[in-house]
């Protein structure tokens, strides 16, 4: 029995810039952290004594015969197609969140079964091979419009700047800010559900064909990581709301279905209770909003949107990890 905790993250700068539409010509970078909320997966070699192969619990309950196609899975069947898995498998997800609420579950989901099913054959892998085979699978085998951010994060953990493209393609630079500091932003920090989920890799795909008709606005967005990283090492963190400000409305230009009224509502509410900033998470359309407001007016900004979900959060700096490993009990397999 394996059991695996990969968190998910919050992006703040550079959304967009890690699609390979986009840094395959021109710069990429995001800043971003991973947060103490997980995606769970145990996963056991699965005795022959039952009618089914394998059997897969996550929103729903799959009971497979023989073949890896039979599984609807997207992320478990190309999963075990690529790590060449034929013995029956138990796979069981929990999550601390909802997924599809832009915090990069699904990559989380991804990076977390690479690394049970591995740990299940033996084997302990780097964190780059996790982020560099997640992304393969989810671009490559199963087709989704996702960028390389995500995976990176989930495998890796941490506060950090990530590169696209080029000679400095997916290189992870964890945040070189002091823990203080770290504590003043994150204490500047609010997360709101706002309500309902959305399938990213729809929204994705408008944002991606935008890309030839918005490459200012992407530059723009990439110029923005490396001012985030200097407000960091500043003495003004209240810099760092007023980026994501404008952040949030240049990635609003990128597609029509990033935001809505709805989202817009809630985001103008907060701004006249007192918040600088924020952003809402992932590729857009539903999910978490984030926003950064002084302590002394978070409880006004509370107040103001009490019929939204607040999820209080901190950050994280582990990544990927096997938290429970229990060697093969000698059952068939």
């Amino acid at each position: 029995m394996i059991i695996s905790r990969t968190p998910f993250r919050v992006s703040f700068f550079g959304g967009g810039t890690d699609y390979n539409g986009w840094f395959a010509d021109h710069n990429g970078a995001v800043l971003a952290t991973t947060i103490d909320k997980y995606c769970y997966i145990s996963c056991r070699y699965l005795p022959p004594f039952f009618e089914h192969k394998s059997r897969i619990i996550y929103s729903k309950m799959e009971h497979v015969g023989k073949s890896i196609d039979e599984i609807d899975h997207p992320s478990v069947r190309e999963v075990l197609r690529f790590l060449k898995v034929h013995e029956g498998i138990e796979i069981h997800h929990d999550g601390d969140l909802p997924a599809r609420t832009g915090l990069g579950s699904s990559s989380s989901f991804t990076v977390g079964l690479l690394n049970s099913l591995y740990a299940l054959k033996g084997q302990m892998v780097t964190k780059e091979r996790l982020a560099r085979e997640a992304i393969h699978v989810e671009q490559d085998m199963i087709k989704e419009n996702v960028g390389c951010q995500d995976q990176t994060l989930a495998a890796y953990g941490g506060f950090n700047l990530i590169e696209f493209g080029g000679t400095n393609h997916l290189r992870v630079q964890p945040l070189t800010v002091p823990a203080a500091k770290l504590n003043l932003l994150q204490d500047h920090l609010m997360l709101f559900f706002t309500g309902f989920s959305r399938k990213a890799s729809t929204i994705a795909k408008t944002q991606i064909k935008n890309i030839p008709q918005k490459k200012a606005e992407l530059a723009r967005m990439h110029e923005m990581v490396h001012e985030a990283v200097e407000v960091l090492n500043g003495n003004d963190i209240l810099k760092f709301g007023r980026l994501l400000d404008e952040s949030w409305k240049l990635k609003r230009t990128l597609s029509d279905k990033i935001s809505s009224s709805h989202i817009d509502h809630l985001y103008s509410k907060a701004i006249a209770a007192g918040a600088v900033g924020g952003k809402l998470l992932g590729a857009g359309g539903g999910g978490f909003v984030l926003l950064f407001a002084e302590p002394s007016k978070q409880n006004k900004i509370r107040a103001k949107l009490k019929g939204f979900l607040e999820v209080p959060f901190k950050f994280e700096n582990l990544g990927s990890q096997i938290i429970f490993y229990q060697p093969d009990s000698g059952l068939i397999k």
